[in-house]
């Protein structure tokens, strides 16, 4: 006796999900018309979800792509404000170094340089970038960066009290925080409830 090779399997023919399985009885003609429209209806439902969905994640993609756009724009010149911010900074010392105007030539040398300042302040602020000076405000360490405390009775803690460079703010980006001294309470005195007492 020899063995029968095994068929190999034969490829599905188009169509073939559709064929009646051996020793099923075929139904009514009407029956048959149903059961095709029910699957077609099925197949239909499962196109028009993964359609939805498709159409739902390109417009995502798109939404996502327009953000990065905008804040591309919004903040182009984040880097060469962040350059220039030592400029304004120049400006403001040479001011507080130059003699008073005895003189002519010292008058016109201040006034050229606070044109200069303001011009580039308002430069600045054309393009959205805001100086910071939080002389008596509450310290924001999202905002200043404290360099020392000063022992004080004449603010409250936490207060800004000296501002030995002011910050810059792009937006809602910090390009530069301010450098800040900050008040503490004095020696000897306890703090309740925010309030300083004597102890």
């Amino acid at each position: 006796m020899t063995d029968k090779p095994e068929d190999s399997e034969t490829p599905e023919m188009p169509g073939a999900e559709y064929a009646i399985p051996p020793g099923e009885v075929l139904g009514t003609p009407e029956e048959c018309a149903e059961a095709r429209i029910a699957a077609l209806e099925g197949e239909l439902a499962a196109l028009k979800d993964q359609l939805l969905r498709s159409l739902a994640e390109a417009e995502n993609q798109r939404r996502r792509a327009q953000r990065d756009r905008d804040e591309a724009v919004k903040y182009a010149a984040a880097q060469l404000g962040r350059d220039l911010l030592n400029v304004p900074d120049n400006l403001r010392r040479a001011l507080e170094a130059a003699p008073l105007a005895d003189d002519e030539r010292d008058a016109a040398f201040r006034i050229g340089v606070e044109l200069v300042e303001r011009d580039l302040l308002g430069a600045f602020e054309k393009h959205g970038i805001r100086r910071i000076v939080p002389m008596a405000e509450r310290f924001d360490p999202n905002l200043h960066q404290a360099m020392f405390e000063v022992p004080t009775a004449d603010h409250p803690p936490g207060i800004v009290v000296q501002v030995m460079q002011p910050g810059y703010i792009m937006g809602d980006r910090l390009l530069r925080p301010a450098l800040v001294g900050v008040a503490k309470a004095m020696p000897g005195e306890a703090i309740a409830g925010g309030v300083n007492t004597v102890v």
